[in-house]
């Protein structure tokens, strides 16, 4: 099956989010991957309106679309377990169900196959409290410690039935690393005019630009695996330093806008500066998730029956989706992890000739990427390189 229409589809739902989750005053960032996977195995389990609203929000015309994009991208894209020296990625999903219930085998098929995510019978009724411990522990085995507490207390309670999930993380050295020794401390300009004191990297090297009519994209590759997948860093950067909405717009009203503005050459640079950062957040994407028209799940009128043989089964409904995602980019790479869990209860380049200047010294939007098939792991904004949260 051909990947193009699906792929494109899921990098504009990552747009969509991005655009809708802007804020003058923080720094964002989420793993999109990790949300449309959630959203995708709560398609498997829906029904009726609740399933076509589902396949709707998430860009998918049909159910097999999905099931495809998500098995190509579990099964191929994310499926190195282990570190090779250079890059590290790790994928796991997880289904747990109340000891009390039983997942129907359709589901359970799909959630292992498609969405490699496991299902285990946990004592929600119970022992709630240790049950959150439980997946909490998961979480923060699989992404390495970075990802802590994800489902907060209070939020498992004996009334809770199913918990679906995932956790990724993502480990890569840049394939040109920068020297620390020519790191120095530079002005960030804020989007609301001050500015701020922070590292920045530097190097002399040719680098993947593309300059574009009001902004320029840069390209930082990751040192290749021991496969065919090549992962990179990506940062838009808007010409103005209060210009990043008005180009978060701009993205967005295009479908294969990333695909159309990638740079494909390296090129002399002169005055070339990127800030280090770090960015640790969580979002509850429930409320966000309904104002973008995504309805019917969060409600006792939605049908999410297809996931358990159970006379209750169609009074079951999301009450939370919760998400984290840490980030840090400095001289050897990038590390990234992120993880999601919802809760059911009862245009062309200019023309390059002489050097160009690429200084991220205010507000950007930045994603990491796999080249080879266009899928967006990670994606977000920098506008405090200060603010790690």
């Amino acid at each position: 099956m051909d990947m193009r229409k699906p792929i494109i589809a899921q990098t504009s739902f990552s747009l969509r989010l991005s655009t809708h989750l802007f804020s003058s005053s923080s720094n964002l960032a989420f793993s999109p991957l990790s949300l449309h996977s959630l959203l995708g195995l709560l398609a498997a389990g829906s029904s009726g309106p609740t399933h076509d609203q589902l396949l709707s929000f998430l860009g998918s015309p049909v159910a097999s679309d999905l099931a495809a994009l998500h098995s190509h991208t579990s099964n191929v894209i994310l499926a190195d377990g282990s570190a090779d020296g250079e890059l590290c990625l790790r994928y796991a999903g997880g289904v747990w169900v109340d000891a009390s219930t039983n997942l129907k085998n359709s589901f359970r098929e799909v959630a292992g196959s498609v969405y490699k995510a496991e299902a285990h019978s946990v004592p929600f009724r119970s022992m709630p409290e240790e049950c959150r411990n439980q997946i909490n522990s998961w979480v923060e085995q699989m992404t390495t410690g970075k990802i802590k507490d994800l489902l907060p207390f209070g939020l498992v309670r004996e009334d809770t039935r199913l918990i679906l999930g995932n956790a990724m993380y993502f480990n890569g050295s840049w394939d040109a690393k920068f020297d620390p020794l020519y790191t120095k401390i530079n002005t960030f300009q804020l989007i609301d005019g001050s500015s701020v004191e922070t590292p920045f990297m530097t190097s002399s090297k040719k680098q993947f630009i593309a300059v574009y009519d009001g902004f320029k994209v840069l390209k930082l590759p990751y040192k290749q695996g021991q496969d065919w997948r090549q992962f990179s860093f990506y940062i838009f950067l808007p010409d103005e330093s209060n210009a990043l909405p008005n180009l978060l717009m701009k993205m967005n009203s295009e479908p294969d806008f990333l695909n159309c503005h990638i740079p494909t050459e390296k090129v002399p640079v002169g005055n070339f500066r990127i800030p280090k950062f770090k960015i640790s957040m969580g979002i509850e994407f429930s409320e966000i998730f309904k104002n973008l028209g995504l309805v019917l799940p969060f409600t006792m009128t939605g049908d999410l029956s297809e996931m358990v043989d159970s006379s209750e089964a169609s009074q079951y409904y999301v009450s939370q989706i919760v998400h984290k995602c840490f980030i840090e980019v400095n001289e050897e790479g990038t590390e990234a992890a992120a993880a999601s869990a919802a809760i059911l209860t009862f245009g062309c380049a200019f023309p390059i000739g002489e050097p160009i200047d690429f200084v991220a010294d205010h507000p950007f939007l930045f994603l990491i990427q796999d080249d080879r098939s266009g899928v967006v792991l990670f994606m977000g904004y920098l506008l405090n390189p200060l603010l790690a949260e």
